[in-house]
């Protein structure tokens, strides 16, 4: 009789990361560990990583299982987007991921494919779309909107009353000013807010900010 197959899509930093934490749900859910692989396109070299063989993804959908179900552990949001829409056409099931220690409170509604790590905390009258991951000892305060594939680097202050749309990161230490009920502060789509940035008015799409107070990037001219 088949049993259930579970995958981490990327072996490298985040998918390691990840992985402790899927190995602890299949561990409880009474599944064997050898029902848990990294999936990863590249070359299988070494052939596992901490205890778990890596397949590539063509190996996986292979595999004799009663259903698939795969996190995607990859920090590039746009990789990530089209892995997603990859494993939706060939019917494999987004799997959510969080540490037992993260924290959420009243009225979080939490999109598909969320990878959470430890103390990371979701208060209250929250939103977040598909694919969001929020690394160590990130929050989201009150009244937040986040949209499809946002990412969150370690220990991200997003405070209440803010929109980040889709295809926003966070850096890193970054901290998002609270804005309010009637006028949220908004990290606008494919906006990047660098590491240590104090964000405190809102960001146009596609903009790179960095600095306290954050201010937009400028690239140093090349003189001829």
């Amino acid at each position: 009789m088949s049993k259930p197959l579970f995958g981490i899509y990327g072996a490298s930093g985040c998918g390691r990361g990840i992985m402790p934490l899927a190995r602890e749900w299949v561990l409880k859910q009474g599944f064997s560990l050898d029902r848990l692989v990294f999936i990863d396109d590249g070359n299988h070299n070494p052939e596992s990583v901490n205890g778990h063989r890596i397949v590539n993804y063509t190996d996986f959908l292979a595999l004799e299982a009663s259903e698939r179900r795969v996190s995607v552990a990859i920090a590039n949001s746009h990789v990530r987007e089209k892995i997603a829409l990859r494993l939706q056409q060939d019917q494999v099931l987004s799997w959510s991921i969080q540490a037992s220690n993260c924290v959420i409170m009243d009225e979080v509604s939490l999109g598909e494919g969320a990878i959470l790590s430890p103390f990371v905390t979701l208060t209250s009258n929250i939103r977040i779309g598909q694919h969001f991951q929020a690394n160590l000892y990130s929050y989201v305060e009150h009244d937040c909107i986040i949209g499809d594939f946002v990412t969150f680097a370690p220990s991200v202050r997003c405070n209440g009353n803010i929109v980040i749309e889709d295809h926003a990161y966070i850096g890193a230490g970054a901290v998002i000013k609270q804005g309010t009920p009637d006028q949220p502060l908004v990290i606008g789509r494919g906006a990047i807010v660098g590491m240590g940035a104090v964000v405190t008015k809102s960001v146009p799409a596609g903009v790179t900010v960095v600095g306290n107070p954050a201010r937009p990037l400028v690239k140093p001219s090349i003189l001829n």
